[in-house]
């Protein structure tokens, strides 16, 4: 299969009104702002998009209107995973159904799984769509992690499990897993501060948690990298780490939701059971915004 991108991907937010419902119209301000701001890829109703406080219909309806506002020109990403592999081909059905370009799928979280457990959820869902998937290994929150040994079993048994969101934070395991793929899975850095380390030993790209604020520079320091201007890259990489930092300072996407607000993009409120990010925190966030140049 074709890859489904190369470069930055924005894990993007869902915005709320003040009284808790999907905000639409400022979703499709967001897609304009990402396609005008350079980013490669929308992947919509992931964590950075609050899909574990989404109805079902709820998560159907922003991947569809998403797809609707994007009109094709760069591609949508669903999040479709659930600790419920039942539910997880639900949801990659209607993805495909309302025309997403591909899935972001994370590993079952709380009732967890074995490996042999993932082959065989991964396998299953797979199996239910035409669409290309993508992994998400991020064992901080789910408190599973897909071995190496497990994703080249999946990518290679499976045609349309074709690239893996690596959260993992270990660069060991992760190049094992490119190393076990014989370099030909289609990686993507699922932690803003690792992305240049990451398309070092053969990642194509991000799925970007600060392409929410940053569009232009995140694309742009994938670009310089896979221009092969490393020097370029490696320093907007060390120049973002920073504002990655304050990003992460608390849950995501409390912080990044604080700074689009105090950007002005007023996307709205977080779900419960987030809660708005402390006086502290949004100090430090702020000062890191004005050095970053966003404020």
């Amino acid at each position: 299969m074709e890859q489904l991108f190369r470069g930055a991907g924005v894990a993007i937010i869902t915005p709320m009104k003040d009284n808790g419902d999907v905000n639409y119209d400022k979703l499709e301000e967001l897609v304009e702002f990402h396609i005008k701001g350079g980013t490669d890829s929308i992947i919509v109703c992931g964590t950075t998009g609050e899909s574990a406080t989404l109805t079902m219909e709820e998560h159907r309806n922003v991947i569809a209107q998403t797809v609707k506002f994007a009109k094709g020109r760069i591609p949508v990403i669903a999040g479709a995973g659930s600790n419920a592999t039942a539910t997880a081909i639900q949801h990659a059905q209607e993805a495909e159904a309302d025309g997403a370009d591909g899935l972001l799928i994370v590993t079952p979280y709380y009732n967890k799984a074995t490996q042999g457990g993932l082959i065989r959820h991964y396998s299953t869902i797979a199996d239910s769509t035409k669409l290309p998937i993508i992994v998400y290994s991020v064992p901080s929150r789910t408190g599973t992690n897909v071995l190496p040994e497990t994703m080249a079993t999946l990518f290679k048994e499976k045609e349309n499990i074709v690239g893996l969101k690596e959260a993992t934070g270990n660069m060991a395991q992760a190049s094992k897993t490119m190393y076990l793929t014989d370099g030909k899975l289609d990686m993507y850095s699922g932690e803003d501060g690792l992305v240049v380390p990451l398309m070092a030993i053969g990642a194509i790209g991000v799925i970007s948690v600060i392409s929410n604020i940053a569009p232009q520079e995140t694309h742009d320091m994938c670009q310089a990298f896979l221009n092969g201007d490393l020097e370029k890259a490696r320093q907007m990489q060390m120049k973002s780490l920073p504002l990655v930092d304050a990003l992460f300072s608390e849950v995501n996407p409390i912080p990044v939701k604080k700074a689009m607000n105090l950007m002005g993009m007023e996307v709205g409120p977080l779900r419960a059971p987030l809660y708005e990010m402390t006086e502290e925190n949004t100090k430090k966030l702020e000062a890191e915004m004005k050095k970053f140049g966003l404020l």
